[in-house]
């Protein structure tokens, strides 16, 4: 992993899918390797994702959004 001075810091749109139902989280605060796009969470951002993953809470909205099968 770089040092986080090589990492440029910025939010996020956070993605999952669980129970076959896709979740968003928007402007998560990530670091981002600029070599590779991977993306980095600290301890606290992740234990929050988790409770707001595992709690339901209340969106803030619902988007609908199409899925297209790769294979055809």
């Amino acid at each position: 992993m770089p040092s986080e001075t090589e990492q440029s810091e910025t939010l996020v749109l956070y993605t999952l899918i669980q129970d076959g139902e896709l979740i968003v989280v928007e402007n998560v605060p990530a670091r981002i390797d600029p070599e590779t796009g991977e993306q980095f969470f600290s301890p606290q951002t992740v234990e929050r994702l988790q409770s707001i993953v595992w709690d339901r809470r209340r969106p803030a909205r619902i988007i609908q959004t199409p899925v297209y099968e790769f294979a055809s």
